[in-house]
Order: structure tokens, then C-alpha cells, then sequence
């Protein structure tokens, strides 16, 4: 075996997550934060109790002054005599980012919001709009459904100029099992007539009407044409709103193909169970870049097969870092520290079978920590 792995030391750009809870939390908002499910675990049964709570057990409780594997009590009880600030702080500056890229459109009324992760982080931080949060906004902000088209073009217009990335969440609200052309005006109109009219009267704004989620689509992909931006895509693993199979991003290949055509980078967020899916996507289309993200969180000591799918055939040049972390700083922290060791883990076995050489490394270690990035963002 080889005396010194890769670099994987090296600053990373997160190039999607989300801010953090700035207050503290009691147990049950804890363990809220370390699922997907929008229910808690079963009566007498603990999310500290799954891969990624042994994760936290095991990697978060040494910065907070504990022994490694505590019980989920006296993890949380601590936290919360550290003071959210303070556990946000120790987590944050423990990751060793470049700087972290902060999708705004989700809970952003309860979260950190771009400058404060900064000031916690030590490092810079940078929007991504979410164009189904922006048409929400506009919906809940008086506009009519016959003055919503225009009104969203404006408000995404206005945000995007400020942004380094516009993402979409089209698998969460149609899948990608959908006509990937973009709607006409009479379309848009009665599709913004549907979702005023199923959804107002009850207090609710949730963009779920297909045809305005194409508008959005379409929206966003010509402001990032015309703006130089890249295009984030979730794909895959989320909340229960999910429909798994049709979150294959092989189903969303035509739109993929016309931003190919248009010159817009298209990031595809997550990706489990479909990176391999998202690895051939990036090898054929020029514009495809993706990541595996929050899923090696989750995934806990099982991670290392996962980064081996998406290394098989994707080039190297096309992967991305993100944590893809939301609400605990813990999560941020283990995301970086969970792809450098998956990643280090098959460089290292790479340099052994005379696959690769440290130099090499380095090289892939590079690209996929920052230079990719830097590459199609514009960060400075």
C-alpha cells in the first residue's frame, strides 16, 4: 500500500446546501432534521439509531467536547449547552471550505440566510435561487393569475442578478416523466388558472401544476443562457413528495439535450439511487455535471460504494463537492468529511493497483473539490 494518499485535504467549494437552525433545538426538532420523512421515528425507536446517526454519534460528538458515541440524549443536551451559535460556528469552521453556494428557496423563514452563514462559516457565501420558491413568492405576494406570468418573469429576472446558480425542483412537483417543451402563453394561463383556483381559496400557494412548472423551467433556462449561470437539477433522493421512479434523470434527457444546445450547465444535485444514471448523463452531454451530495450522509459507513458508482465512468471533470446540508451544521460538517474519505478511499486503492499515481490523484482531487466549480460558477 502506498505511504501518502491524495490530497484530499484541500479546500472544498459546496456547491449546493443550505443555511442552518440558528437556535437550539430540543430532541425531537433535532432528529426532525435528520430525516426526510415528515413523520418522527416510531414510538420507542430513535433516527440516532440509523447510518447517519452513528455518523453524528461517532464524528460530531468530539467537537462538541464529547466522547465518541454518546447516547442521542446527552448529544443533544450538550448542544444545547454549547448554544446554537456556537455548535454552528465549531461545525462550520471545521469543514475546510472554499466557500459554500446557499440554496435560499426552502424554510428560509427559519434558517441562516446567506450573509449570516458567511459570518459563521469564515468563508464566502453565494445564492442559488430556486425558481419554483420565486413563483411561489409571487403568488403569495397578491400578483393575479393573469398578471402572474409577467410578475414572476420580473421577480426571477431580479433575482437572478444577484445569484451564481438558478435551480429548479421540477422532480419534486411534476417528475421528469413530463413534456419537456416549453408551454405557450394559453398553456401558462390555464395552468396558472389550475393552480390559483385549487390552491388559493385554501390558503395555499404550493407550485404543483405542471404546465407552470415548464414556464419556470423555461424562464430559468433562458435567464441562465443570457446570464452566464448554471442550472441545478434535484434528482432522486428526497421527502415522501418523491415519485423514485420517475426521478430518473434519464427521463429528463430532452431538456437536457436543449440546454446542450443552449450552452447552460446543467448540475445534477444528489442523484442516489440514480448516479450511475447521472455519471453516463455527464459523460454524453457536455453541459451535465453532477454529485452524490447528501446521500453519503445518510449512507454512513456504507458511502464508499456509492462515490465508487459515481466514479466508475464519469469523467472527472463533471463531478462535483456538495453537502447539500440543511438545518444542522452537522450535516455540512459530515458531508465534507464523508467525500473526502470515500474519495480518498478509492484514490488510495486506485494508487495501489497501479491504476493511478499520487500526482494523478491530486489532479482528480483538484477538479472535483474546487476547480470544477470555479469552472462553471462565477464565484470572484
Amino acid at each position: 500500500m502506498p505511504t501518502d494518499g491524495p490530497s484530499v485535504g484541500v479546500p472544498l467549494i459546496d456547491h449546493h446546501c443550505h443555511g442552518v437552525v440558528p437556535r437550539n433545538l430540543d430532541r425531537r426538532a433535532f432528529e426532525a432534521l435528520m430525516s426526510e420523512s415528515y413523520r418522527p421515528a416510531p414510538e420507542g425507536a430513535s433516527q440516532f439509531d440509523k447510518p447517519l446517526g452513528l455518523l453524528v454519534r461517532r464524528h460530531c460528538a468530539p467537537l462538541l467536547d464529547l466522547a465518541p458515541f454518546p447516547s442521542g440524549a446527552a448529544y443533544v443536551e450538550r448542544r444545547g449547552d454549547l448554544g446554537a451559535e456556537e455548535v454552528n460556528r465549531r461545525f462550520l469552521g471545521a469543514c475546510g471550505l472554499d466557500s459554500l453556494l446557499i440554496d435560499t428557496g426552502h424554510r428560509g423563514d427559519s434558517i441562516a440566510n446567506v450573509p449570516e452563514m458567511a459570518a459563521l462559516g469564515g468563508r464566502p457565501a453565494h445564492e442559488v435561487v430556486r425558481i419554483e420558491a420565486v413563483a411561489e413568492q409571487v403568488a403569495r405576494g397578491g400578483a393575479s393569475a393573469a398578471e402572474f406570468p409577467q410578475a414572476f418573469a420580473d421577480e426571477l429576472a431580479r433575482r437572478a442578478r444577484t445569484a451564481v446558480a438558478l435551480k429548479t425542483i421540477v422532480a419534486y412537483r411534476a417528475t421528469f416523466a413530463i413534456d419537456q417543451t416549453p408551454p405557450d402563453r394559453r398553456e401558462v394561463a390555464r395552468g396558472a388558472d389550475r393552480w390559483y383556483g385549487a390552491n388559493m381559496a385554501a390558503g395555499r400557494v404550493r407550485l404543483d401544476d405542471v404546465d407552470v412548472v415548464r414556464h419556470g423551467l423555461w424562464a430559468g433556462a433562458e435567464l441562465c443562457r443570457d446570464l452566464g449561470l448554471p442550472l441545478q437539477i434535484h434528482v432522486g433522493f428526497g421527502d415522501p413528495d418523491i415519485y423514485m421512479h420517475a426521478c430518473d434523470p434519464t427521463h429528463f434527457t430532452d431538456y437536457l439535450r436543449a440546454m446542450e444546445e443552449w450552452r447552460v450547465p446543467c448540475t445534477l444535485l444528489h442523484n442516489y439511487p440514480f448516479q450511475r444514471e447521472a455519471a453516463w448523463l455527464a459523460e454524453v452531454f457536455q453541459n451535465v455535471y453532477y454529485d452524490v451530495g447528501v446521500i453519503l450522509n445518510f449512507a454512513g459507513p456504507q458511502a464508499a460504494s456509492i462515490m465508487g458508482e459515481a466514479l466508475e465512468m464519469g469523467p472527472f471533470f463533471k463531478q462535483l463537492y456538495s453537502s447539500d446540508a440543511f438545518g444542522l451544521s452537522e450535516l455540512h460538517y459530515l458531508g465534507q468529511l464523508q467525500f473526502r474519505r470515500t474519495l480518498k478511499r478509492h484514490l488510495d486503492r486506485w494508487i495501489a493497483d497501479g491504476d493511478c499515481n499520487l500526482a494523478e490523484a491530486d489532479r482528480i482531487v483538484a477538479m472535483i473539490a474546487t476547480g470544477n466549480s470555479n469552472r462553471i460558477y462565477t464565484l470572484r
